[in-house]
């Protein structure tokens, strides 16, 4: 399993202490902190993905569990609930280059309230691809405090490649052209990041 450098800071200590207390007999305290050491481990996982070939697809840009669609303004709004449990990179949805990246200060609601997408601290990537723009918002949560952003204006992402990620619980979503889509996915589903469609462009 290949884990994220960004696990260290938070898994090592908790691994340094373990061993501290095993050494001085302390056994059960011991366990724990290796066992806290290792979930952390877990929580910045960073699994490869092989993206379908269909070129037509968007990707879901997070793994967890989609949110009821938002429609507004010509727009839909798709969004991923990202539990503890779930992998916390972040994935393209559909290739293109890097037009902004904008981090916003906000709160901590809770990820799957509706109010999140426009209350919570985020950062929206805004990509221009020959299908338009697509717009990714990576979204902190109620225990998420930190989101972590790779993308850099200027630069060209392929599908399915790494965009960031967030740290402990979060959300992920993702803007489209309502009517230039044909929307996949179904609300309340499990989807992974990089694999599952989302959406599939209209032809032209």
């Amino acid at each position: 399993m290949v884990v994220r450098e960004e696990a260290f800071p938070f898994a090592a200590p908790l691994a340094v202490a373990g061993a501290a207390a095993a050494v001085a007999g302390f056994l059960w305290p011991a366990a724990a902190l290796g066992l806290a050491s290792a979930a952390v481990c877990a929580f910045f996982r960073d699994p490869e993905r092989t993206p379908p070939s269909d070129p037509l697809l968007l990707l879901s840009p997070a793994d967890g569990r989609l949110l009821p669609f938002h429609r507004e303004g010509g727009t839909v709004r798709l969004s991923v609930f990202m539990s503890v449990f779930n992998v916390h990179v972040n994935r393209v949805p559909w290739p293109g280059v890097v037009r902004e990246v904008r981090y916003n200060p906000g709160r901590f609601l809770a990820a799957w309230s509706d109010k999140a997408s426009l209350d919570n601290e985020q950062v929206r990537v805004v990509l221009d691809t020959e299908r338009g723009p697509v717009t990714v918002v990576q979204i902190a949560g109620l225990i998420a405090r930190r989101v972590v952003c790779w993308a850099v204006p200027g630069k060209f992402l392929a599908r399915g490649e790494r965009l960031g990620l967030i740290r402990f619980g979060s959300r992920v979503d993702l803007y489209l052209p309502e009517d230039e889509v044909e929307l996949l996915a179904t609300p309340g589903k499990p989807v992974r990041a990089g694999v599952t469609p989302l959406a599939r462009w209209r032809p032209r």
